[in-house]
């Protein structure tokens, strides 16, 4: 077989240059028209929301599923086995306006607990592992504005927000991925979010501002408007330097049917500061000596800290005692010192706001004036008061302050924020006060639901899943520890079954009794008596009753003050201590040794006419609250009302025809008689 001809030097060398310079050609043109971005537009162009993405005019919200690793114990149990998971979500502002205080939901539904999070916080300031199997919100921080792209050039750093996740999930293994079920933008301001698209490991939607949503006009389109909330916080800087900054705390008290007693105030310091001082509180712990071993001491080198307050991550705040109102070195703040007591506004609008100031320095890298962030996960809680949830602080327009010349001028705040929280509802035997039932057509109470305040942590001897058992009245002035043997001596004379063990007590520290006390023609009453089984003295103490579709006929409380309600509390009853009987006696010894202590108590009749209710069914059981409140805690009802006994009943069902029946029957059966006595 003949051989090629080999292919001259020359022909070879011009063959390798036109390839070079082919090559060459290609590179520049690439270049050319790849506005720097290299690879990075084709890796962009792979993902599947990029189309999404770029066609979105709101704000793009994205979920990507990164990886994860079984975690120990490895089960056999493919639904109970842990998986360690990393993810990142994204928020994108293409719109051609600021995107404020962004907010996202994130649907996890495998039972998820957050171990990490970087780039936000947890909205309802939960702290880290925090339980999300039912979904979280995150909120920006420390970037809680997205700019827009044109007012930045297109910065991505400016506009896009990524949240690092790290955490646990169950029950998922491979192949399969844990996605949340959907992703959202909850912002309070008119954004619509369809149903998200899910592509593999990544979810995404294009969330845009609601046409017919009206916004509030704010005062300044540079912030968000202030938020309303049944507590807020205002955190106003009022002087600032390179390393430390004065800050003054308001917190405003406004729901009609809340208090707080000797408040304590948490939060979560994020970048490394610290208190220096305090006026109008002070925390709980006072640690100057121990800052000399944290971070802050190893920069700030030369500063005695012998007089700081507080280096902890998670201050406890507590207010001053009224004697220290007027002490020049801790108190002279307005509405300071009062012992931590926050009233409703309802009964004292100049007892419902509370203020104090504190000195904080910050660490590098924030050493200048302008680089202000307020602490985030705050928390207040007291010894008897309703459970808060709290968002994270939002920018607001500053404060405006009056001259304390006296002059007309105002100062503004160099920055402000804004902390709304909001009541819940207490959680299953969760609650801090109980009520029980009583009514004239029953001689049995049914008392508070089984560990309505908590089991105790003593469950060896009781049951605290069993019902609790029916008590005879007496019962009600024996502490719950005590009435075991009232109830099975009450059990045994109505022929009831005992479980084995009993039902554990309910452990509140207040309860409530609710009796139904009569029903005649024109109306029905019912008395109210509240115990306190505590060594603690209720001070200003208010109570209130939220009532069914009869409340319009409710006419007097005799022992009490009583107003009623309206707007958002309609149908609710406020009641409160008469002068000299605001206070809530504590519990006291009995009369000997042996005797059971015997609770503080108070009570009052509340009566109820007819006339705008006739149809109301007492003995059905539409005489007892819907909701009853003391000191602003939601208290826990009992699961049943009392029903009318038969023998009750019986006489209940009597109408006057029939006992007119029975009467002419009497006297005709006393004629036949004497008539055949005759015979």
């Amino acid at each position: 077989m003949a051989m090629a001809a080999p292919v001259p030097l020359r022909r070879r060398w011009a063959l390798a240059v036109a390839v070079t310079l082919l090559a060459v050609v290609a590179t520049a043109v690439a270049q050319d028209y790849n506005d720097g971005g290299g690879d990075d537009e084709d890796d962009e162009k792979k993902k599947p929301q990029f189309k999404a993405q770029e066609s979105c005019n709101g704000a793009f919200l994205s979920y990507t599923f990164m990886e994860r690793t079984k975690e120990y114990p490895h089960l056999k149990n493919a639904t109970a086995q842990p998986y360690a998971f990393k993810a990142t979500a994204t928020v994108l502002n293409t719109m051609t306006e600021d995107l404020k205080a962004w907010q996202m939901f994130v649907g996890f539904q495998h039972k998820e607990v957050l171990v990490s999070v970087g780039g936000a916080v947890l909205l309802d300031g939960s702290d880290l592992p925090a339980n999300v199997s039912g979904g979280v919100t995150f909120a920006g921080y420390p970037m809680a504005d997205l700019l827009n792209s044109i007012d930045t050039a297109g910065e991505a750093s400016l506009i896009e927000s990524k949240i690092e996740i790290t955490g646990t999930q169950f029950g998922v293994k491979a192949p399969g991925k844990p996605m949340p079920k959907t992703i959202k933008l909850t912002n309070p301001a008119g954004f619509r979010c369809p149903a998200p698209t899910h592509k593999d490991s990544v979810m995404y939607v294009c969330c845009v501002k609601d046409k017919k949503f009206k916004a509030k006009k704010a005062n300044s389109t540079r912030y968000v408007a202030r938020q309303k909330g049944d507590l807020t916080f205002a955190y106003d800087v009022l002087q600032a330097t390179a390393n430390s900054y004065t800050a003054q705390v308001t917190i405003d008290n406004w729901s009609p049917i809340s208090r707080l007693d000797n408040w304590n105030l948490t939060w979560e310091w994020k970048r490394g500061e610290f208190i220096y001082n305090m006026k109008g509180s002070y925390t709980l712990l006072k640690e100057g000596p121990a800052c000399v071993y944290s971070p802050a001491a190893g920069y700030y080198k030369d500063m005695d800290f012998t007089p700081v307050y507080n280096c902890e991550k998670r201050p406890v705040i507590v207010d001053l005692p009224p004697e220290r109102e007027k002490d020049k070195d801790v108190g002279n703040v307005p509405f300071c010192c009062k012992n931590g007591t926050l009233l409703p506004p309802t009964m004292d609008p100049s007892k419902s706001r509370a203020m104090f100031q504190l000195q904080v320095f910050k660490m590098p890298p924030d050493l200048n004036r302008t680089a202000l962030y307020p602490p985030q996960n705050w928390k207040i809680s007291g010894k008897l008061n309703p459970q808060y949830v709290c968002g994270q602080p939002i920018r607001v327009s500053p404060q405006e302050f009056p001259d304390p010349t006296g002059l007309l001028s105002s100062t503004p705040a160099v920055a402000s924020w804004q902390v709304a929280c909001n009541i819940t509802r207490p959680k299953k035997r969760d609650s801090k006060c109980c009520v029980s039932f009583s009514a004239f057509y029953n001689d049995s109470v049914v008392p508070c639901n089984t560990c309505a305040c908590g089991c105790g942590g003593d469950t060896a001897t009781c049951d605290p899943d069993a019902r609790a058992m029916l008590l005879p009245s007496e019962a009600l002035l024996i502490p719950f520890g005590n009435r075991t043997a009232k109830a099975r001596a009450w059990a045994k004379i109505k022929h009831w079954r005992v479980p084995n063990p009993p039902p554990c007590a309910d452990n509140c520290g207040v309860s409530i009794n609710w009796h139904v006390v009569n029903n005649y023609k024109s109306g029905w009453s019912v008395r109210m008596t509240i115990f306190n089984w505590q060594d603690y003295t209720f001070k200003d103490w208010f109570a209130a009753v939220t009532m069914g579709a009869h409340y319009s006929g409710y006419e007097n409380v005799y022992s009490f003050n009583g107003t009623r309600m309206d707007g958002h509390f309609a149908n609710t009853i406020f009641m409160q201590g008469v002068p000299g009987l605001t206070y809530l006696d504590p519990i006291t010894d009995g009369n000997t040794p042996a005797d059971p202590r015997v609770p503080g108590k108070q009570q009052s009749v509340i009566s109820f006419k007819r006339k705008d209710a006739p149809d109301i069914d007492i003995p059905g059981g539409e005489g007892f609250p819907k909701r009853v409140y003391f000191d602003g805690e939601e208290c826990a009802l009992p699961d049943r009302i009392p029903k009318v006994s038969s023998a009750h009943r019986r006489a209940g069902a009597a109408s006057l025809g029939q006992v007119l029946m029975a009467a002419a029957l009497v006297i005709m059966t006393l004629a036949l008689v004497d008539s055949s006595l005759r015979l």
